[in-house]
């Protein structure tokens, strides 16, 4: 059997839809929001399925696509399992830094099984796949890296350092070669952006909001990441980027105004007139949100700020930041 993994969703469509392997699974981790979660954890979230209380499977397995249904029975297997019985197994990668990371972490997590590591081989996008019709994806002809020790070594270190309690040793991968792994290097120095600046206390995503709802006439939609859109992040997703838009409007001293609802959660989605309501709010910035733009004003020194980055608990007492001008990690 062929198993493809994919990153996402949307990455596994077009590989499913064109019936490229016996086998596509998509993983939705999310390793660039909140804590990350244990070895334990999910080492136990890829384990034999278990039924669960709606009825599903595991989530791991729950968007598997099969081309013969039968190959096992109750989607009780685990994903060592699985690869055991694949003879091929090919990583179809996006380059955002979530799919970076969820690459870094499944290399450390199979390299632990000498039955599996031969059979992998890498298929590095450059651009992301989900974005691309089922039988364009059919025509490429992306290379196939076959994983040696050394992709298996560097995706281990680059994990690990993630995981640390301070940004420092995911800093020093810069000064290493991560070129086995093409598209690393840059995600690293994109999470390292989403790091607080030295003068406003914002990351890079949120950086880039305030500077599009300066230009006036502006939605939240129109200041979200996304393809083809103005704000040309990737490192955070549609929720996450409606919670850090909630962060700079909805606190103590705000950023924006004229955010009109929130919280950004799927029941302010399912609510009609919620929905319509933060749709159509026009949002303006503060004078404190222009004096953070102009480099004058600490978002930090007037609101609390509590978040994860990796195995980072960033605190007003305890905010690491970056300084992409001089690429410099700044300690609390």
């Amino acid at each position: 059997m062929r198993l493809i993994l994919t990153t996402s969703d949307s990455g596994a469509g077009g590989p499913r839809q064109t019936g490229l392997a016996d086998i596509v699974i998509p993983f939705g981790f999310r390793f660039v929001w909140g804590p990350l979660p244990s070895d334990a954890d999910l080492v136990t979230s890829l384990s034999r399925g278990s039924p669960q209380p709606d009825g599903t499977v595991d989530l791991w397995l729950r968007n598997a696509y099969r081309k013969h249904p039968g190959e096992f029975a109750g989607n009780e297997i685990g994903l060592i399992d699985l690869c055991e019985r694949c003879e091929t197994i090919e990583l179809w990668i996006d380059p955002d830094p979530n799919s970076q990371l969820t690459l870094i972490w499944l290399l450390d997590y199979l390299r632990q099984h000498a039955k599996i590591a031969p059979k992998l081989t890498l298929v590095q996008a450059d651009v992301a796949i989900g974005n691309h019709l089922p039988d364009e994806v059919a025509t490429w002809r992306l290379p196939a890296i076959t994983i040696r020790n050394d992709h298996l070594e560097a995706a281990s270190m680059a994990w690990q350092a993630y995981r640390r309690p301070t940004p420092q040793d995911w800093f020093n991968l810069l000064g290493g070669d991560l070129s086995v792994l093409p598209q690393l290097r840059h995600s690293v120095l994109e999470l390292l952006e989403e790091l607080p600046m030295p003068a406003t206390g914002l990351g890079a995503t949120e950086m880039r909001m305030l500077e599009l709802i300066s230009a006036g006439k502006a939605g939240p939609f129109d200041v979200f990441p996304g393809d083809k859109k103005r704000n040309e992040r990737r490192v955070f997703g549609y929720w996450e980027v409606g919670a850090l838009m909630g962060g700079l409007a909805h606190c103590p001293v705000p950023a924006v105004s004229g955010l009109d609802e929130g919280p950004f959660t799927p029941e302010m989605h399912e609510d009609r007139n919620r929905h319509e309501r933060y749709q159509q709010s026009k949002l303006e910035l503060t004078a404190f949100g222009k004096g953070i733009l102009a480099r004058t004003e600490d978002f930090s020194r007037c609101n609390p700020i509590h978040r994860w980055w990796g195995g980072t608990e960033l605190t007003n007492d305890r905010l690491w930041r970056w300084d992409p001008a001089t690429r410099t990690l700044i300690a609390p």
